[in-house]
């Protein structure tokens, strides 16, 4: 090949490469996620910056990634590494998570772990059905842990056993979690009747839960979350530190940047860089059509399980709970408590149930981090 041969061959690969029909299905999954996050306002701090990564990831012979001819990765590839590689990203969401928690509805009633801990049975559900489904049982808790409804949890424990699905692991929880509105009432109706959706439920005026109680609840989560499951540290630790900025009543300054510059730094970095694993050998596989699938009845058999629970603990109650807060026991905060207090409302226009709904919704925040720590325990053991 002559010299200039070469050049014309760099300079027009973008050119040839368009030929390619899975660049341009590429190119339109990654403006489906620009349109859902622009338009449909779906999770648009990520599905948003996914989609952008998606598309400069597949530009051919771009440079984005790794230059085509070798040398130095681009910066995407210096992103992936630095960020998702060792698992940072997701830690550094995790404190931010939890400078905005209030863990104040949990610490007065913690038996709403209960709903909690039932609304997270999509994640063994999956996990069982991926394995039947022909998934390694790596990979098939990998799939399973989507039904945890929290995308960093999602993508620490895909990093570390199911690497080659991180892409479709992460973008198919981020969609899901995005969808609790049009997933999550449907199904609820369907497992309710009428008479306990108009269950009531009234506002009470709560004690101010003490500084102490506050400060020690982060504490001995950690404790006792770390004890049982030592890989859960990274997780749940970084989620108790965060509170723990925001309750100690010195670092307010800190709580505030983890709240918002570094939750909007990181979610950026976060997003662009797992939209730019959405190659097109990565996404366009039957394997991913499963896992869509799968994605799905995880969040069904969430909300199935937290609904049914509070159904079977209202035949042992004098006082009867409004079924429909079990399925806030999904991690996605504060989404799905203001879905169910809304549906409350459409029943009954007299009917606040917000403060309980938010209450359960709280507990599932510490209850993915607690379910995805117990996975990735599980995992070496198991496989």
């Amino acid at each position: 090949m002559t010299a200039w041969e070469s050049i014309a061959k760099e300079l027009f690969s973008g050119v040839m490469g368009m030929g390619d029909p899975s660049v341009w299905m590429m190119f339109l999954i990654g403006g489906i996620l620009i349109y859902l996050g622009v338009k449909k306002d779906y999770e648009p701090m990520l599905l948003f910056p996914m989609g952008v990564g998606c598309i400069l990831a597949n530009i051919p012979g771009h440079f984005a990634v790794i230059p085509t001819g070798g040398g130095e990765p681009g910066f995407l590839s210096v992103l992936y590494e630095a960020g998702i590689a060792n698992e940072l990203f997701p830690v550094l969401i995790f404190i931010a998570v939890g400078a905005m928690c209030e863990f104040d509805p949990l610490i007065r009633a913690p038996y709403v772990m209960l709903f909690a801990a039932a609304a997270h049975f999509g994640i063994f559900a999956a996990a069982f059905l991926a394995s039947l489904a022909g998934f390694p049982f790596n990979e098939a808790a990998s799939i399973g842990i989507i039904g945890a409804a929290d995308g960093p949890t999602t993508i620490f424990v895909a990093q570390k056993f199911a690497t080659n699905l991180l892409a479709p692991l992460t973008v198919t929880a981020f969609c899901y979690m995005s969808l609790v509105p049009i997933i999550q009432p449907p199904i609820v109706k369907l497992l309710t009747t009428k008479k306990e959706r108009l269950i009531r439920m009234p506002f009470k005026a709560e004690k101010p839960v003490s500084w102490t109680a506050r400060f020690l609840f982060p504490l001995m989560v950690v404790l006792i979350a770390g004890i049982l499951a030592p890989i859960s540290v990274p997780l749940i630790g970084a989620l108790m530190f965060g509170n723990l900025l925001k309750v100690s009543g010195v670092t307010d300054s800190l709580s505030n940047a983890a709240q918002n510059e570094l939750s909007n730094l990181v979610t950026l970095l976060l997003g662009i860089t797992v939209g730019a694993t959405m190659t097109a050998e990565n996404i366009l596989t039957m394997d991913v059509l499963k896992i869509l699938v799968l994605g799905a009845l995880a969040f069904v058999f969430d909300t199935v399980g937290g609904v049914l629970f509070a159904k079977l603990a209202n035949l042992f109650l004098t006082k009867k709970i409004n079924p429909m807060i079990g399925a806030c026991g999904i991690s996605a905060f504060p989404m799905s408590g203001r879905v169910i207090a809304k549906m409350a409302l459409k029943e009954d226009p007299s009917n606040y149930i917000i403060q309980h709904a938010m209450g359960v919704n709280v507990a599932g925040q510490v209850a993915s981090v607690v379910a995805g720590g117990l996975v990735l325990a599980l995992i070496p053991v198991l496989g």
